[in-house]
């Protein structure tokens, strides 16, 4: 069968985008050796920053299941004036500049701001603390949280947990018992999405909390005094570590689950 022209251009534009992406990742998984691979990885201080930026993440992601599985399930399920402006509200980190972000939240936790009075009195320290750092990535990360499960949510049908409500069962019975072990896999996804976005963040960080040092960080501050050599294989461990995430979150939403 012969292909349209068209064809062709789809196949050259892919080859293209797929050359685009790969390249760069290519050349800097393999630029570093092995040897400076296994060097890198026994540094304390590299260790440090990683386990730190996957421990932040991690405590993101799961600020992110807690607050924002009931506002995926609201989004999902009821129409409400406003309901457009509170979706774009939540879409808002992902278009503002990081460092902006940075500024934002430390204007809030600030001396001159009453929260940031309030945290000082409960001794709570936001700029230079592990708490600055998920206060941030919980930012950045919670809408690609909130929504992956309100897609989730979307695709259970309401029939469902109106049968439950009409057998007498109450709404968070109907929720936990029907709705949650249906939506859980897009819960994981989200899951895995906040934790892949938040473990790269660099911009609002390095601005919130330059110390104690995450990954990106790190990346950064050696780039800046000793290039490419020393910033590379630090790189490559945490690009391997965020593809992990990926590759678990690509297994996941290839795996259909069976119809009923």
């Amino acid at each position: 069968m012969k292909r349209e022209p068209f064809f062709w251009v789809t196949i050259s534009c892919g080859l293209v985008i797929m050359a685009f992406i790969l390249l760069p990742l290519i050349e800097l998984m393999t630029a570093p050796s092995v040897s400076m691979l296994k060097e890198t990885i026994k540094d304390k201080d590299v260790v440090r920053s990683i386990w730190l930026s996957i421990y932040t993440a991690g405590s993101a992601a799961l600020i992110s299941f807690v607050f924002g599985t009931p506002l995926a399930y609201l989004l999902a399920r009821s129409e409400f004036r406003g309901k457009r402006l509170v979706e774009g509200i939540i879409d808002l980190p992902i278009v503002i500049p990081h460092p902006v972000v940075g500024i934002a939240i430390l204007s809030v936790a600030g001396k001159n701001h009453w929260i940031g009075q309030l945290f000082s009195e409960l001794g709570i320290r936001i700029m230079g603390s592990v708490t600055g750092i998920i206060i941030v990535l919980t930012f950045v990360g919670l809408p690609f949280y909130i929504n992956a499960v309100r897609g989730g949510f979307e695709s259970i049908s309401p029939r469902l947990e109106k049968v439950s409500r009409s057998l007498g069962a109450s709404m968070f019975t109907t929720f936990f018992r029907i709705t949650f072990p249906l939506a859980w896999r897009s819960m994981l996804v989200g899951i895995i999405m906040c934790s892949a976005r938040a473990i790269s963040e660099f911009g609002a960080v390095v601005i919130v909390a330059y110390h104690p040092m995450i990954a990106p960080v790190m990346i950064y501050e050696r780039f800046e005094a000793y290039g490419l050599k020393y910033s590379q294989p630090v790189a490559v461990w945490l690009v391997f570590i965020c593809l992990v995430l990926f590759l678990i979150l690509r297994m996941l939403t290839l795996r259909k689950p069976k119809e009923a």
